[in-house]
């Protein structure tokens, strides 16, 4: 029975034997001596229980058995030549694949901006995305679906696990959202305490702008009016437009930006999140993983990641 474990140099000895068509020659090419590549030829023909060589007084010839082994041994340089080649493209980046985890504000305004610059650094890298929840996105960390992922935390409620590898991304400030036909839709900012009349829209669901909006309130000595509760921030968008209230919002997550509304600058206490790249700490980096990290952190680094 064949022993499943061959010496990979035997059988390249036995190849570079039958290249030279002796074993004195295969010996000086290879910087053995004849006696060292007979030892190991004949540990080979052990191991495979037959003989591989004829030896005659003019060198030696392979057996049936030798020529099959030679023909195995050489796909296997190729295939090993192949793989290193293979392996210097997944280095150099020219191929190798990414999978990376976001959340639909980020999806819509940084993350963009970052495949764009990626893809035109990178473009032989597959890459997928997968956008979810928070919750999701560390479960999908956690179970190794993807390599790397956007989060987000505000100052109450931080991502502390050490599991992760943190970097922050930018600070995403909260902005106000007012009709084109509200009284202070001409202004650039407006003090939290102006606002203590008005009507507001949030997120439903304990989406956490509202708890942005009930800690800004509170800060600024009053209790918000509360209109319209929408399931997502273009929801909000129309409803403001139409005069149901005002609200507040991420400055990421206004990208898409009705033409019927104005975005505010906030004066006083209104709580930002940050935005984080997060990576398993117990994983080895990629280079497609390292390259992508580059291209976020600088567009957090150069100012870009807002809108």
């Amino acid at each position: 029975m064949l022993n499943a474990a061959l010496d990979l140099t035997r059988l390249r000895l036995l190849a570079e034997v039958s290249r030279h068509g002796s074993m004195t020659s295969a010996a000086a090419a290879l910087a053995y001596t004849p006696s060292a590549i007979s030892q190991q030829i004949r540990r080979l023909e052990s191991d495979v229980g037959q003989p591989l060589v004829d030896r005659h007084h003019r060198g030696v010839s392979l057996t049936e058995a030798g020529r099959v082994i030679v023909e195995h041994t050489l796909a296997i340089e190729r295939n090993l030549e192949a793989l290193q080649v293979r392996l210097d493209d997944i280095a150099g980046l020219r191929e190798g694949s990414l999978r990376l985890g976001t959340f639909p504000t980020v999806a819509s305004s940084l993350l963009p901006l970052a495949v764009t610059g990626y893809r035109r650094a990178y473009p032989g890298v597959r890459l997928s995305v997968h956008s979810a929840r928070l919750s999701q996105l560390l479960d999908l960390l956690d179970r190794r679906s993807v390599e790397l992922a956007f989060l987000w935390e505000y100052e109450w409620s931080r991502v502390t696990t050490d599991s992760l590898e943190l970097k922050i991304v930018t600070e995403d400030p909260t902005a106000l959202v007012v009709a084109a036909s509200h009284r202070l839709a001409g202004r650039i900012s407006v003090d939290v305490s102006e606002l203590a009349e008005e009507s507001w829209i949030i997120r439903g669901d304990n989406h956490p702008v509202a708890e942005v909006l009930s800690r800004t309130a509170h800060a600024a000595g009053f209790e918000p009016s509360v209109a319209f509760e929408a399931n997502d921030y273009q929801e909000a968008q129309a409803m403001v437009a139409v005069g149901m209230g005002i609200a507040l919002a991420p400055r990421l997550a206004l990208a898409n930006l009705r033409a019927d509304v104005r975005v505010l600058r906030l004066d006083g206490y209104a709580p930002s999140r940050r935005i984080l790249l997060a990576r398993l700490a117990s994983r080895a980096q990629t280079p497609a993983e390292q390259a992508m990290a580059d291209v976020i952190l600088d567009l957090g680094r150069s100012g870009r990641a807002g809108v």
